[in-house]
């Protein structure tokens, strides 16, 4: 009886465990971060080829592997809203829930995406906890400093970057930081020397910025190597931990305390 009764209470757990903890697959390193914020980090059976833990990996965001992912029996799928819809619905398993998140047109998104992932992994107090980020993030923010300022975000510091414009999440954030965003497009803007339009440098020379934030990699050439791909006269270029930054997420706390020390730098 007392084995039956060991037996039957290892079982509840497992199944208490198995609602606690659905199998997931994380199809973007920023989901990934998100789940990991969330405590879920060790329910993620298989993350894409582009993320950095050990994990099965089940191709990318355009072409997910849907055999690796039918191995993995996963509960619960989330990608970005880059995968096409039909695309995702057809990788999902049998009774798998297949999630797509956005999260880059905004800190509203970035809100919703939490608030999203969250509840289709069961976390009772997502909203609770997205609130907290909500009031973080806006506190973060003001405690930067930005005093107005003319700035232009870019993604590297090679000659071929992208700029964040109006309608991404880093131009709202940056504004709220008290900067002025002085790009002149929507969305992202791609620059390719080779291309019409695509000089980098005489577009910064017309935006005038007052400061460039560069976007680094950690894989990336030091910052005397950066000035010299885009430096313009008089503008210094200021770079910053890009993963901080293009992981939308709980991440951009860091990423707004990593921009205001920065900022205090500048101070005399």
């Amino acid at each position: 009886m007392r084995l039956l009764f060991l037996l039957l209470s290892l079982a509840a757990l497992s199944v208490q465990a198995a609602q606690d903890c659905p199998r997931i697959v994380s199809q973007s390193p920023y989901i990934t971060r998100a789940l990991a914020w969330l405590g879920l980090e060790r329910c993620i059976v298989g993350v894409s080829r582009y993320d950095v833990i050990d994990l099965p990996r089940t191709g990318g965001v355009i072409d997910p592997d849907v055999d690796a992912i039918a191995l993995l029996e996963p509960q619960l799928m989330i990608t970005s809203n880059w995968t096409k819809a039909e695309t995702w619905q057809a990788t999902a398993p049998p009774g798998a829930t297949a999630l797509r998140v956005d999260g880059f047109r905004g800190m509203a998104g970035v809100e919703r995406m939490l608030r999203e992932i969250g509840r289709a992994a069961g976390v009772k107090d997502i909203d609770a906890r997205v609130d907290r980020f909500a009031a973080d993030w806006r506190a973060a923010a003001q405690r930067v400093g930005g005093s107005g300022r003319r700035v232009l975000i870019l993604s590297a510091c090679s000659n071929k970057p992208y700029s964040f414009g109006r309608d991404t999440t880093l131009h709202e954030l940056f504004t709220a930081a008290g900067f002025a965003v002085v790009a002149d497009h929507d969305s992202i803007r791609n620059f390719d020397p080779d291309k019409p339009g695509g000089d980098v440098a005489a577009w910064i020379g017309e935006r005038k910025p007052d400061y460039l934030f560069a976007l680094k990699n950690r894989r990336q050439d030091n910052e005397e190597a950066c000035n010299v791909a885009i430096a313009m006269p008089g503008i210094p270029i200021l770079p910053l931990d890009g993963p901080l930054f293009t992981h939308p997420g709980p991440d951009l706390l860091k990423g707004l305390e990593q921009l205001r020390q920065t900022v205090q730098e500048l101070r005399p």
